[in-house]
């Protein structure tokens, strides 16, 4: 079986959507909810030392990110931190297209 290799897309204009954003990553009793740290989360996984592309990103606190990242320790395990991260991205994607920087 013959698996190719996908492309990484990015976008400055993604990336910069997260500056000042609420945290969509919301993990409980980890996000302090402040808006000042957000980045664009990416979840792990894109390969070694990549990251999926940029429309596979989740507006995330600096804790949350932290978090999801394995940086800080939680009670919550690996599985339930990216489920948190998805739920995340999922309602990080909603906000892009209601905004119109991702068109379908």
């Amino acid at each position: 079986m013959n698996l190719q290799k996908s492309l990484r897309h990015e976008s400055k204009k993604l990336r910069d959507s997260a500056r000042g954003r609420e945290c969509q990553i919301r993990i409980p009793g980890i996000c302090k909810g402040n808006n000042e740290t957000v980045v664009p989360c990416h979840l792990n996984g894109g390969g070694a030392g990549t990251k999926h592309s940029d429309l596979f990103i989740s507006y995330g606190c600096d804790l949350c990110h932290s978090a999801v990242d394995g940086r800080i320790k939680t009670q919550y395990s690996k599985d339930e931190l990216n489920l948190m991260l998805l739920q995340g991205m999922v309602r990080t994607q909603q906000i892009l297209l209601d905004e119109g920087l991702v068109k379908i």
